[in-house]
Parts: C-alpha cells; sequence; structure tokens
C-alpha cells in the first residue's frame, strides 16, 4: 500500500497499528497499566483522564527540560475576522478564542521565528530545538487554533475553502494580537501547509518561508491517481474509503480507550522516536514527558483534526495542490526534508521551476519526518543556513554545512 499512499502520515499510522493492538487488552493488562499510571478512582470515573488545564501543565513539565526562560500566554483573537464567513465556533455568542503561545528570551537584536506545528502534534514538540536556536532567534511557538492548549471550537467548516480560512485567519488574528511583522516563518507538515497558505495571502508580513516536510506539495501523477481508484473499488478500500469521508481519526480512537489512551500513546513515541528511530534515540526522561504530553493534546475535544477530509483526499492526495500556486510566490523559500520522509521532495522541486523567488531544498541525512527531533543538531544547521541572510556578515559566500545535502 505503499505505492498509493494510503497513509495519513507514517507517525499517524504508526500510531493507529498500537492502538489497534491495545483495544485488544484483557482485564490483566488494563489493571496493569491503571496500576503504572495511578490513577485515581474519581479519574478513572471521568473516562478520559485529560483537560486543557492538563494539556498546560504537561507543557510546562515538558518544558523544563529546556535552558531557555520562556512566557506562555494565551493570545485572544476574537470571535473570528470581521466580515468573515468562517466563526471560531459554532455560537450566536461572542465568546473570544485563544491561541497558546509561548515566547522565549533571546537578545533584542534577534530575528523573530515563528514555529508551527503538524498535524495531531503540537508546539511542544518543537522541545529538543529551542534552546540552540534561541541562542540566534527570538522564537515564538504556538499552537493553531483547535490543537495543544490553544481553544478548541467546534469545527464547522464544510470546504476545503474554509477549512484554509479557518487556520489561515486565526493566524492573521494571532499576528495582529502580537503585533507581529517582518517575520521568519516556519512549518512542519500540515503546519507547513498552513504556513504555505498564509504566505501567499499575506506575504507582506514574512521575511522567509521555511516548510519542514510541507504536506501539499507531493508530487501526483495519473498512475497515482489510478492505483487509488482500484483501491478504492476492493472491499479494503471501501472501508478505509468510508473511514475518511467520515473524519475518523487516530484521537478518536485514543479517547475511546479511555484510561488506557495513555499506555497506548506510550507505545507509540516508545517505538517511532525510540527503537524505531531514525535518529537520536529520547532520553528516559524525554520520552516520559512527550508521552504525557501528547497523550493530553490528543485525548482532549475534537477540534482542528477534523480538518483533515477537506484538506486531503482519499489516499493522502492534495485537494488543491500548493504547487499549482508556485508562480504566485513571493517569499523566499527553504524546504528542509529528512533523507527519510515519507514526505517526497520532488514535489518541492516541481515547485521550484515555477518560483520568482529564491527558493532552496536541503535534506537531512538519518532524518524521517519528525527530522526536528531525529536530528535536532543537523535541524538547527540546516535553519541556521536558510536564514544566513539575516545572521550572516557575508551571506552569499556561506556555504552549506558538509553533513546537510541540497536538492
Amino acid at each position: 500500500m505503499n505505492q498509493i499512499r494510503l497513509r495519513w502520515s507514517k507517525s499517524i499510522s504508526g500510531m493507529a497499528e498500537e492502538i489497534s493492538k491495545s483495544s485488544e487488552l484483557g482485564s490483566s493488562a488494563a489493571t496493569t497499566t491503571i496500576s503504572k499510571t495511578k490513577w485515581s478512582w474519581p479519574t478513572l470515573l471521568s473516562w478520559v483522564p485529560t483537560s486543557t488545564d492538563r494539556i498546560i501543565s504537561a507543557e510546562k513539565r515538558l518544558l523544563s527540560l529546556l535552558k531557555t526562560p520562556y512566557v506562555q500566554e494565551q493570545v485572544n483573537i476574537g470571535s473570528g475576522p470581521p466580515g468573515s464567513k468562517v466563526r471560531w465556533f459554532r455560537s450566536s455568542s461572542n465568546e473570544p478564542r485563544f491561541i497558546n503561545t509561548v515566547t522565549f528570551d533571546s537578545k533584542d537584536d534577534s530575528p523573530t521565528l515563528v514555529m508551527v506545528h503538524g498535524y495531531g502534534a503540537s508546539q511542544g514538540f518543537f522541545f529538543r530545538n529551542v534552546d540552540a536556536l534561541a541562542s540566534h532567534f527570538r522564537v515564538i511557538a504556538i499552537d493553531q487554533l483547535g490543537w495543544g492548549g490553544s481553544s478548541r471550537p467546534d469545527f464547522t467548516c464544510q470546504s476545503t475553502e474554509e477549512t484554509e480560512a479557518w487556520f489561515i485567519d486565526s493566524f492573521e488574528e494571532w499576528r495582529k494580537a502580537k503585533n507581529l511583522s517582518n517575520f521568519i516563518l516556519l512549518g512542519h507538515s500540515f503546519g507547513g501547509y498552513v504556513a504555505a497558505r498564509y504566505a501567499l495571502k499575506h506575504p507582506e508580513h514574512i521575511q522567509h518561508l521555511i516548510l519542514v516536510g510541507p504536506a501539499g506539495f507531493a508530487p501526483e501523477s495519473d498512475a497515482v491517481s489510478e492505483r487509488i481508484t482500484k483501491f478504492r473499488a476492493t472491499w479494503k478500500g471501501a472501508i478505509l474509503n468510508h473511514l475518511w469521508e467520515s473524519n475518523f481519526t487516530p484521537q478518536k480512537i485514543v479517547r475511546g480507550l479511555g484510561p488506557w489512551g495513555p499506555d497506548v500513546v506510550r507505545k507509540y513515541t516508545s517505538a517511532r522516536f525510540g527503537s524505531h528511530s531514525t535518529g537520536e534515540i529520547l532520553t528516559e526522561e524525554e520520552s516520559r514527558l512527550l508521552t504525557d504530553y501528547v497523550y493530553h493534546t490528543l485525548a482532549a475535544k475534537a477540534s482542528g483534526e477534523l480538518c483533515l477530509k477537506y484538506i486531503f483526499s482519499f489516499g493522502a492526495l492534495t485537494r488543491i495542490p500548493i504547487v499549482q500556486s508556485a508562480p504566485e510566490w513571493k517569499v523566499p523559500t527553504t524546504f528542509i526534508y529528512g533523507s527519510q520522509d515519507w514526505m517526497n521532495y520532488q514535489g518541492a522541486q516541481e515547485a521550484r521551476k515555477h518560483m520568482k523567488v529564491p527558493c532552496e531544498i536541503i535534506r537531512v541525512p538519518q532524518a524521517g519526518h519528525f527530522v526536528f527531533i531525529d536530528q535536532p543538531t543537523s535541524f538547527h544547521s540546516a535553519v541556521l543556513y536558510a536564514c544566513r541572510r539575516f545572521l550572516s556578515p557575508d551571506p552569499d559566500h556561506e556555504p552549506i554545512p558538509e553533513w546537510l545535502t541540497s536538492a
């Protein structure tokens, strides 16, 4: 099935596999899980042991690994942009919504780097990167609307255009509230998709765009579409297509498992960033804190996660490929891919052919889709090279680090 890309992502499918295995846990396994996590009886009664407060608490525990001081805040983005048909929630009230924002200490003259996470993730996934990047940038990491510690309004979008506006406009309202301009925007995976769409709509605010394994750039062909069509005609394909169009997500299974959910997430993070890691394995403490954080962000109310079927059709094909907008690009761009990233860098190569602005493609050896966790040191080098005109006194003669490759 790899050939027809019937994976939402390796990270998501890997977690789904662990979830399906864990759904067969017997009563003895359940007892062991409960004993290990030491839940109290009142917590068990709540079935899904999480809340917004627990997300923020887990975030603080994960960020305690950092040496760089930071300020965490909930930035008010209002009830929706004036005149917009897309509101942040299904309500007749003017209840405001908030974007969870973490700003790290930096030198006064440092360029600003805004980091946007991918699907099923949140800003804490950049925990291995902040200390190194904060010595060069004013780093601001956010949870997109509907994810992490941000507000989770009902997701009411009914089209690709509305879904894109939901994320782009909420980010723009956040930018206005923070009074930011002339910043470097970095987006990973689905966050790269949002960052690219935002830069197309509001290029005047972006100095440089860094897209890390971005969604929406994978090259498509008639052969791929034909294979997907044939698979959909099978009973397995019909079931998977129905689940896709029903907006079934791995997060729903995590919630359905209730107090057994944390153990499922632990197995996933231990495998993806441990035994099956393509790069630097997490330490025991990193794994424990990341697992706790990931569970709480996944098990909370469904909101932003429901965007998936509107952005991608079955088979993970982009409904409105970003490569079609390449001639309209106005912001210098750097693509960063892990050498083992399931996102295909050839899509970026195709986009570059039609761009009228500087564009580079950097590949990081021995790294997968989460390149910034797999190979943090090499990832930092790639980001610094991408931003050399803001950091180096002689950017035109700055060589690419020898351990990185240029596509």
